[in-house]
């Protein structure tokens, strides 16, 4: 079935643009890649296994922070042009919002990144986001659980770089993705509990997710296409 057909069989444009946004560990890209099969979207997936900085940034936040987040805006920079050249059509792994909302605030606050290296990151951010092809979505699905269904998770898939780091660091980073989310006005929300579906063991219990994502788009005012 042509992807038209998919996504309009579930209520959701063909040319819609759906961000997942959470903390780390909730299952962003397991969640993106049953929507975008669902309704036979392209995807706009985190690259994390060929980032140069993140294992030195767990080693020594202080010195890379910095590094890490201007590469992160230039690579989410790239797929929202991709995205705007295609026309929609997307299931997006994060959004640009939680890199300076939460990471980039977040390590200047706990000291780990200087006034000057925050100013010019929020100031390419700026620039970033005012430029003609960059597409605000439709709808962030924000996936929620508790604190400790989320350490939980992030221990299940083992990554080194995450198994080293103190529980107080995702600590805070939960709190802050909670006040963050409680104040997100960029575009329409949609709230998931990351118990309400399994994707895994059962891919129609992603028709739950869909049908809460229509009806918000449905009553949004959706932004106009070039």
């Amino acid at each position: 079935m042509h992807n038209s057909a998919l996504s309009e069989k579930f209520g959701i444009p063909r040319d819609a643009v759906i961000t997942i946004g959470g903390t780390v560990g909730v299952g962003k890209s397991t969640i993106t890649m049953a929507l975008a099969d669902t309704l036979g979207f392209r995807t706009s997936l985190e690259k994390v296994d060929t980032n140069p900085y993140l294992d030195l940034f767990y080693s020594d936040f202080e010195k890379w922070s910095f590094h890490l987040q201007v590469y992160f805006l230039a690579e989410r920079f790239k797929e929202q042009k991709r995205i705007f050249e295609y026309g929609g059509g997307f299931v997006q792994d994060r959004s640009v919002y939680e890199d300076t909302g939460i990471f980039a605030r977040m390590l200047f606050e706990q000291g780990k990144m200087s006034q000057t290296d925050y100013s010019t990151y929020t100031s390419l951010f700026e620039a970033m986001i005012m430029t003609p092809y960059f597409p605000h979505p439709d709808v962030l699905i924000y996936l929620e659980g508790s604190f400790d269904d989320v350490l939980t998770r992030i221990k299940e898939r083992g990554r080194p770089m995450e198994q080293n780091t103190a529980i107080e660091y995702w600590e805070e980073m939960y709190n802050r993705y909670e006040d963050w989310i409680n104040n997100f006005t960029a575009c329409p929300v949609v709230r998931i509990n990351i118990n309400e579906y399994d994707v895994v063991d059962d891919k129609t219990s992603i028709h739950h997710v869909l049908d809460k994502v229509a009806q918000r788009i449905s009553q949004s005012n959706r932004r106009l296409r070039v």
